[in-house]
């Protein structure tokens, strides 16, 4: 009995020692601040010349950046433009590829349609049967890359 009490009030003692350093730690130390995206830059208007004189015409605004690698794909999924993606719009590319496995159509995937596709995949991609992928076959097994398609703008 002696020994559970002695526990207990160590684990006490240890408790409110904990309690009180992680009150002096939080008073201490600042919380970092989140970061916040710039504001936006300010737009001034060109300048209006005399009608009636002739001369240098105002200055063209700056061409725009050519959007990065990362800015193109970020505005794929991002269908509403909205500056977020939320987890529809990052699923909805998935939608093609996901009805295809689905094979009676309930919107659910069950593990024997994704192994029906999968063993089928395999045997397709297994060119001499020997149960097993060189290299060479399992190159077969990567998704057909369609070209894009021109810009007609």
């Amino acid at each position: 009995m002696g020994r559970m009490l002695a526990g207990g009030m160590a684990a006490l003692l240890l408790m409110a020692g904990g309690l009180f350093w992680w009150s002096s730690r939080a008073s201490q130390a600042p919380l970092p601040q989140l970061a916040t995206a710039p504001p936006p830059p300010v737009i001034e208007p060109l300048p209006k010349g005399d009608p009636n004189t002739r001369g240098k015409p105002p200055p063209m605004p700056a061409e725009a950046s050519p959007q990065t690698r990362e800015q193109k794909r970020f505005a794929r999924y991002d269908r509403d433009r909205d500056g977020v993606i939320t987890r529809l719009e990052m699923m909805g590319s998935r939608t093609k590829a996901f009805k295809a496995l689905d094979k009676d159509g309930d919107n659910l995937l069950s593990f024997e349609e994704w192994a029906v596709a999968t063993s089928d995949r395999f045997a397709s991609a297994d060119a001499n049967k020997d149960g097993k992928l060189t290299p060479a076959e399992f190159a077969i097994t990567a998704p057909k890359r369609t070209p894009k398609p021109k810009c007609t703008c």
